[in-house]
């Protein structure tokens, strides 16, 4: 028992039976049990009871024991003038200050199921791979805790495009450039893509937009990799970006992506031309992602995109591959691109015009296939089905933001494990 749990149980109302009695044997009815207080002072605030007689408004105490209103200095404190109930787990001292002030003591101890308490030391086991696995019941999902979850991802998302905006002056079309570098570099390169695209003015995307070589270019440039061009193409894309640098007064700050732990589909090569090519087919990307309204218009806009010849029989620079054919975009991919990029960019555009669009946003997830990893596949140990990447997305959600931290008390599921039945 902790007190954290004795205050999680009292504001849930989670006891065997209500027919209180304080330590004197007085019948004590709690009429309110307050609003839980997480500032300084009483626990709950603005409570009510009834006892002998009388009905008491005002705040409550919760300790483990008696004695933690001395430890706790609680004596002469101010803010703890207006008591009217001292409630512990266990009342192992009389307070001279309590009685003297006829505010009585409850002991909760036998009104909590001793079951309880073992659910909740089996959440603290660190081998698991959530603290609740072995009490883990999928019919004790709260109803709409998908939807929720995935909506405070969301709004989590949402809040960090609002700054990325306001560092590109309102500028949507900037935003999405450098969060869909970030999604086509997955986690490898995903932070080195994104400052890379930040390096680069957005307006400069829009100018050679039409040449794919010269956005191909300018990634690669930037990247450091056309210092010693080793066959013709690569003169060619070193050309266009000596052009670019010098026009534009472009950064002589390189930034290299990494090789390393990737298999060769996913070379930063192949991805940053994939990334050329989505630019170069798409002159109002901007819009026709986040005006579209429903998931096959989006997945359309993926379809032509692909590396560029050069890419048809290589993975790197300069070096022939047995492996050929063309270097087009796997609906896996696709699908995390908008995962990580295309949904929240086009919730947080439209969330502040459109009071629906939370709905149309969750049927777009309803409409992609669930990541594969091994947290969901986690999940699916414990017989939680995950059917679509509404349910991924929120699962991957709730288990960082909860089940690492084990903030089971402030866990909807926990809630509902913890409850008897």
């Amino acid at each position: 028992m902790t007190e954290k749990l004795l205050q999680y149980l009292w504001n849930f109302k989670i006891f065997n039976s209500f027919d209180f009695k304080d330590v004197e044997g007085n019948p004590l009815e709690i009429i309110d049990f307050g609003k839980w207080n997480f500032d300084s002072g009483p626990d709950f605030l603005f409570s009510k009871i009834k006892t002998k007689d009388l009905v008491l408004a005002g705040n409550i105490e919760l300790h483990l024991k008696s004695s933690d209103w001395i430890f706790h200095q609680h004596s002469g404190n101010p803010e703890f003038e207006n008591m009217i109930l001292h409630a512990v787990f266990n009342h192992d001292v009389e307070i001279a200050e309590l009685t003297e002030r006829n505010i009585p003591t409850l002991e909760l101890k036998d009104y909590i199921d001793q079951s309880l308490l073992w659910k909740y030391e089996s959440l603290l086991d660190e081998n698991q791979f959530i603290p609740c696995e072995k009490i883990f019941d999928p019919k004790k999902i709260p109803f709409a805790f998908y939807d929720e979850s995935l909506l405070n991802k969301l709004d989590g998302k949402s809040i960090e495009i609002e700054e990325a905006l306001i560092k590109n002056k309102n500028n949507y079309e900037a935003v999405l450039f450098q969060n869909l570098a970030y999604a086509f570099g997955l986690k490898i390169n995903a932070q080195i893509f994104r400052q890379i695209a930040e390096s680069i003015d957005f307006t400069l995307i829009n100018k050679i937009r039409q040449n794919q070589t010269q956005l191909e270019a300018l990634l690669y440039g930037i990247c450091g990799w056309l210092e010693n061009p080793e066959d013709e193409q690569m003169k060619i894309w070193k050309r266009e970006f000596d052009f670019l640098q010098n026009k534009f007064q472009l950064t002589d700050f390189r930034i290299p992506p990494k090789f390393s732990k990737l298999r060769p589909p996913n070379f930063p090569t192949l991805r940053l031309s994939q990334l050329a090519s989505l630019y170069h087919l798409n002159q109002n990307l901007f819009s026709k992602l986040v005006y579209a309204k429903n998931i096959g218009e989006i997945y359309k806009i993926f379809d032509e995109v692909k590396a560029s010849d050069y890419w048809n029989n290589r993975f790197n620079f300069g070096k022939i591959s047995s492996v050929e054919g063309e270097k087009t975009l796997t609906k896996d991919f696709v699908d995390l691109v908008l995962l990580n990029a295309v949904l929240p960019i086009k919730y947080t555009y439209h969330k502040n015009f459109e009071e629906n669009i939370s709905d149309e946003i969750l049927d777009f997830y309803r409409n992609i296939a669930p990541e594969k990893n091994t947290i969901i596949d986690g999940w699916k140990k414990l017989g939680l089905p995950v059917n679509n990447a509404l349910e991924s997305q929120a699962l991957l959600f709730h288990y960082k933001n909860f089940c690492q931290r084990k903030d089971c008390l402030n866990c909807g599921i926990g809630l509902q494990l913890l409850r008897k039945g």
